[in-house]
């Protein structure tokens, strides 16, 4: 068909030599259009620039059949004079009925059917059909499988139309055999090839595809490798090539990176130079934390600019350009960097446009922005708002671009493009703990209810030694302001007997508020009323007899948070502060203050290896009434390795139960480091050590309890996965500092699976 197109293209245009062509001054009487099906007549002279009334000229005519070509809605076009008039015949093009994949099983159709450009009820050219086949072949290469052929095929149907079927053939996936390095001298391929996200083919990567080749991951591997570079100072590093080179048989790409690495600077002077008004450089100094003689880490300097836009933000300064001028030493190896402030363009927000959002309503992603209509342009709050939107955890995909307006040169338009994905969770678990044996989780949970952005769970578990079940719903912006609210209802079942020789039932419901009164601060209000019943009692403990039966709980916790970690998850650097009090008495059974204080600091010793120092303390003082033990502080297990759940602690001397404290403290030491393994296997190691005590019970008569608060201490090793199936823990812990009566476990084990 392409053929047909230049051959009648060339026969047009060849005419223009016939003598029949002569401009001999007559003029078109006439254009007559034949071999039109679809299309009318009026439309393919609109596409002409000879028309009736007009003389005949040759160029016009040529110009007119180029631009019917160039419409894509013919096959073929012929032009020719018949006396005093011009007739153009055509073929139109078929419309095409359906397209039809064959033969893809690893990609679904709804991806191949976005790829490709055509669709049903469009024109059909052969042009447009060799573009969408380069686009799924391109496609299929992303996805690793370069042995991918596509065939297109065309049945032929009345009426003009055509049915469009790509035949796939998806061919194995192409894997990255080896990843080689040239020029390296500092660090070795090992610790290289870490660095990067693609990674060689082994056998244990098969739930990943960062060992198929991807040309665009190679690109980004570029980029990953200069930033480790720049980053332990070796400013002068560039990447010389990346040369991808497939093996005959087509099954496995050879990756080589050539690089100089350069020489490694330090960091020399580190000073600001503020150009604003009233700004003094030495209030913003101890931003500046990289000091004399470190590595030289354009990592930190990225940060230290994002700070000092922020610092100078909060003085009133709203048009800021911040930039580091890098004075290299090639001589001394010495870097000084100047923080140069100079008042940025005096720029406006427009608007903000927002696409991709089929589901999510816009207001959800409005509200996630630092910035609104009429603000001062800062590219340190558009930095916040894209992070706090991929923070959302709704998206695919969130790219956040701010581009010049077309209206006024002191205007920005913020372009929001997002693409959704699924935020319903379906989960069932199996799992084993040593503190409640054999388990089975099920859960259901939506995280953006309605598109709205609301957070609702329903979630049981049931085990050999608990059984719970939890509603939950959370309005993270309630009453369009910025407050966290919702409630919970609960009910759990816990049998103790193996500590504590009774069974402990509670059942009730909490409502909640919270809010952040500044980024890393977060105030939290709770009120909670739940009955908690104590039975099933096994033992003769007249310490635990007493506690028998049914009593109602009203309290209220309020609770302030002070986070400065990298991350919550797994954090590397900063350090977080809890502290709440708890009220019971307004309303029900229970009268009693407690107060609690949790903290960590964390530090990066080395790449991938961490030291974690936390703590955790509370304080428990009844009303006028004893303290019940399901209120009382217990510690072990978990909260002090080597040592059993309660296994620390008050205990009744005739029967050995735990019977709790009215004051705890936990602290714990803990380095978790690679064990050498590959990263994707997710294992880690630590080695910890665990202090604690709890404080005596309240008793009165406590002749019969060994209730010694001596310090006890612990320390161990252990191994953390984070398995396909869910994460394993396992911990031996030795315990160090003990009483005699304490109950000690060597090994804990955790398992847990979701699917």
């Amino acid at each position: 068909m392409r053929f047909l197109q230049w051959t009648g293209l060339a026969a047009g245009l060849l005419a223009a030599t016939n003598p029949a062509w002569a401009d001999d001054g007559t003029r078109v009487r006439s254009v007559v259009v034949q071999g039109t099906q679809r299309i009318e007549a009026e439309t393919v002279k609109s596409y002409m620039t000879i028309s009736d009334g007009d003389m005949f000229d040759t160029e016009r005519v040529n110009r007119s059949l180029k631009a019917l070509f160039n419409t894509g809605l013919f096959a073929d076009v012929a032009i020719r004079r018949e006396g005093d008039q011009l007739v153009v015949r055509v073929v139109e093009n078929p419309i095409i009925n359906r397209i039809a994949f064959e033969g893809n099983r690893k990609i679904k159709e709804e991806q191949l059917s976005s790829e490709a450009q055509l669709k049903p009820r469009t024109v059909y050219t052969r042009s447009k059909v060799q573009a969408d086949v380069k686009r799924i072949l391109d496609l299929y290469r992303r996805n690793g499988r370069f042995a991918a052929t596509v065939e297109p095929k065309i049945i032929q149907l009345e009426q003009n139309r055509v049915d469009l079927v790509y035949e796939i053939a998806e061919g194995d996936p192409t894997y990255v055999r080896r990843i080689s390095f040239v020029g390296n001298r500092r660090y070795d391929e090992t610790k290289l090839r870490e660095t990067l996200q693609t990674k060689e083919e082994r056998w244990y990567r098969f739930l990943t595809t960062d060992d198929t080749y991807d040309p665009d991951r190679v690109t980004y591997d570029r980029e990953l490798l200069r930033r480790f570079y720049l980053k332990h100072g070796f400013a002068d590093f560039r990447v010389a090539s990346a040369i991808a080179e497939l093996t005959p048989n087509r099954e496995g790409f050879f990756i080589t990176y050539t690089i100089e690495e350069g020489e490694r600077y330090t960091f020399g002077k580190s000073t600001i130079n503020a150009g604003l008004r009233d700004l003094k450089p030495e209030e913003l100094q101890p931003i500046v934390v990289s000091r004399e003689g470190d590595w030289y880490n354009a990592d930190q300097v990225e940060d230290i600019v994002q700070k000092l836009t922020d610092a100078v933000g909060t003085k009133g300064y709203a048009f800021v350009d911040i930039r580091p001028q890098v004075n290299r030493n090639r001589e001394t190896k010495v870097i000084d960097v100047t923080y140069d402030i100079q008042e940025g363009p005096r720029v406006f927000v427009e608007r903000i446009d927002i696409t991709g959002n089929v589901r999510t309503l816009d207001k959800v992603i409005r509200r996630e922005f630092r910035l609104v209509e009429g603000d001062a342009f800062n590219t340190a709050k558009l930095r916040r708002s894209r992070q706090r939107l991929k923070d959302l955890n709704f998206f695919e995909k969130a790219e956040v671009t701010n581009v010049p307006s077309e209206t006024a040169p002191d205007r920005t338009v913020i372009k929001v493009e997002v693409q959704e994905k699924s935020t319903g969770e379906l989960s069932f678990g199996v799992g084993w703990s040593s503190q409640i044996g054999p388990m089975i989780e099920a859960s259901i949970r939506e995280r953006n209810l309605l598109g709205r952005g609301q957070d609702v769970t329903l979630s049981s578990m049931l085990a050999s030694k608990r059984t719970q079940i939890n509603f939950s719903f959370t309005e993270p912006y309630f009453l369009e302001r910025e407050i966290a609210a919702g409630f919970d209802a609960f009910a759990i079942n816990r049998d103790l007997s193996n500590y504590s020789s009774y069974d402990s039932e509670t059942i009730g419901g909490s409502l909640r508020l919270g809010y952040q009164i500044s980024d890393s601060l977060r105030q939290d209000w709770k009120y909670t009323l739940k009955q908690d019943k104590v039975s099933n009692v096994t033992t003769t403990s007249r310490y635990i007899l007493d506690q028998v039966g049914s009593r109602v709980t009203s309290s209220v916790t309020t609770g302030l948070t002070y986070d400065k970690r990298d991350s919550r998850i797994e954090p590397g650097e900063g350090y977080f502060v809890r502290v709440a009090a708890e009220g019971a008495g307004l309303g029900g059974d229970i009268h009693f203050v407690r107060g609690t204080l949790s903290g960590g600091q964390y530090y990066t010793l080395d790449d991938q290896v961490v030291l974690g120092l936390t703590t955790n303390n509370g304080y428990i003082v009844g009303l006028g009434e004893r303290v019940r033990i399901t209120d009382r502080f217990f510690v072990g297990g978990d909260s002090l390795r080597g040592f059993e759940s309660a296994g620390v602690g008050p205990r009744d001397i005739a029967t050995e139960d735990s019977l709790g404290g009215i004051w705890m403290l936990t602290g714990s030491a803990q380095v978790r480091f690679p064990i050498g393994l590959p990263d994707e296997f997710g294992v880690s190691g630590q080695v910890f050590t665990d202090a604690g005590t709890v404080g005596p019970s309240d008793i009165k008569d406590s002749t019969g309890v060994r209730q010694g608060s001596s310090l006890r201490l612990s320390s161990g090793v252990g191994v953390s996965w984070k398995s396909p199936m869910g994460p394993v823990s396992l911990d031996i812990g030795v315990p160090l500092m003990k009483e005699s009566y304490d109950k000690t476990e060597l090994l804990k084990f955790n398992f847990g699976t979701k699917f």
